[in-house]
Protein backbone atom coordinates (compact mmCIF):
# COMPACT_ATOMS: atom_id res chain seq x y z
CA UNK A 1 0.00 0.00 0.00
CA UNK A 2 3.10 2.32 0.74
CA UNK A 3 3.76 2.10 -2.71
CA UNK A 4 0.69 3.22 -4.57
CA UNK A 5 -0.02 6.39 -1.90
CA UNK A 6 3.59 7.09 -2.57
CA UNK A 7 2.52 6.85 -6.81
CA UNK A 8 -0.78 9.19 -6.54
CA UNK A 9 0.92 12.00 -4.02
CA UNK A 10 4.41 11.67 -7.13
CA UNK A 11 1.23 11.72 -9.64
CA UNK A 12 -0.45 14.48 -8.39
CA UNK A 13 2.75 16.50 -7.67
CA UNK A 14 3.99 16.08 -10.80
CA UNK A 15 0.67 17.50 -12.28
CA UNK A 16 1.37 20.52 -10.06
CA UNK A 17 5.21 21.16 -10.58
CA UNK A 18 5.85 19.60 -14.03
CA UNK A 19 5.89 21.58 -17.16
CA UNK A 20 7.32 21.05 -20.92
CA UNK A 21 10.85 20.97 -21.44
CA UNK A 22 11.43 21.21 -17.51
CA UNK A 23 12.96 18.09 -15.35
CA UNK A 24 11.15 15.64 -14.07
CA UNK A 25 9.36 15.44 -11.01
CA UNK A 26 11.05 12.27 -9.17
CA UNK A 27 10.67 10.15 -5.99
CA UNK A 28 13.65 11.70 -4.51
CA UNK A 29 13.06 15.16 -5.20
CA UNK A 30 12.44 17.98 -2.97
CA UNK A 31 9.08 18.35 -4.03
CA UNK A 32 8.32 14.44 -2.89
CA UNK A 33 9.34 15.41 1.14
CA UNK A 34 7.26 14.16 3.00
CA UNK A 35 5.05 11.86 0.57
CA UNK A 36 7.99 9.18 0.40
CA UNK A 37 7.07 5.24 0.67
CA UNK A 38 8.47 5.76 4.19
CA UNK A 39 6.58 8.19 5.59
CA UNK A 40 3.51 6.31 4.14
CA UNK A 41 4.63 2.98 5.51
CA UNK A 42 5.26 4.51 9.14
CA UNK A 43 1.69 5.54 8.82
CA UNK A 44 0.42 2.36 7.85
CA UNK A 45 2.08 0.27 10.21
CA UNK A 46 0.22 2.98 13.01
CA UNK A 47 -2.67 2.55 11.27
CA UNK A 48 -3.01 6.48 11.25
CA UNK A 49 -5.70 6.49 8.45
CA UNK A 50 -6.50 10.54 9.30
CA UNK A 51 -3.50 11.41 8.68
CA UNK A 52 -2.37 9.23 5.58
CA UNK A 53 -5.90 10.71 4.23
CA UNK A 54 -4.73 14.47 5.03
CA UNK A 55 -1.27 13.73 3.40
CA UNK A 56 -3.03 12.73 0.28
CA UNK A 57 -5.52 15.44 0.51
CA UNK A 58 -2.36 18.27 0.25
CA UNK A 59 -1.51 16.69 -3.11
CA UNK A 60 -4.85 16.13 -4.42
CA UNK A 61 -5.72 20.33 -3.67
CA UNK A 62 -2.94 20.67 -5.52
CA UNK A 63 -3.42 18.87 -7.78
CA UNK A 64 -7.12 20.46 -8.10
CA UNK A 65 -5.95 23.54 -8.69
CA UNK A 66 -3.38 23.32 -11.37
CA UNK A 67 -6.45 21.34 -13.55
CA UNK A 68 -8.54 24.53 -12.84
CA UNK A 69 -10.44 23.89 -10.20
CA UNK A 70 -13.47 21.43 -9.33
CA UNK A 71 -15.65 23.02 -12.53
CA UNK A 72 -13.82 21.13 -14.86
CA UNK A 73 -14.06 17.79 -16.76
CA UNK A 74 -10.73 16.53 -15.10
CA UNK A 75 -11.35 18.71 -12.07
CA UNK A 76 -14.98 16.65 -10.90
CA UNK A 77 -13.52 13.27 -11.52
CA UNK A 78 -10.24 13.96 -9.51
CA UNK A 79 -12.33 14.91 -7.03
CA UNK A 80 -14.76 12.54 -7.40
CA UNK A 81 -11.92 9.87 -6.55
CA UNK A 82 -10.78 11.99 -4.12
CA UNK A 83 -13.73 11.94 -2.12
CA UNK A 84 -14.16 8.31 -2.28
CA UNK A 85 -10.75 7.91 -0.18
CA UNK A 86 -11.56 10.37 1.81
CA UNK A 87 -14.80 8.48 2.61
CA UNK A 88 -13.03 5.06 3.68
CA UNK A 89 -13.48 4.09 7.39
CA UNK A 90 -10.51 1.74 7.98
CA UNK A 91 -6.87 1.22 6.04
CA UNK A 92 -8.70 -2.31 4.40
CA UNK A 93 -11.19 -0.23 2.95
CA UNK A 94 -8.21 2.40 1.13
CA UNK A 95 -7.16 -0.22 -1.57
CA UNK A 96 -9.29 -0.33 -4.61
CA UNK A 97 -10.40 3.73 -4.24
CA UNK A 98 -6.73 4.23 -3.73
CA UNK A 99 -6.27 2.30 -6.90
CA UNK A 100 -8.94 4.14 -8.90
CA UNK A 101 -7.12 7.70 -7.71
CA UNK A 102 -3.55 6.30 -8.73
CA UNK A 103 -4.51 4.97 -12.32
CA UNK A 104 -6.68 8.34 -13.19
CA UNK A 105 -3.67 10.70 -12.13
CA UNK A 106 -1.67 8.22 -14.27
CA UNK A 107 -3.79 8.80 -17.35
CA UNK A 108 -4.14 12.07 -17.07
CA UNK A 109 -0.33 13.03 -17.10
Amino acid sequence: MELTLEAVALFALKLVHETDGSSPVLRDDPVMDGYEREVFGLLVRQGDLAAIQSKLDECIAQALNSLGGADTVLGRELQRLALQVQQTSTLEELGTPLDALRDYLKAIL
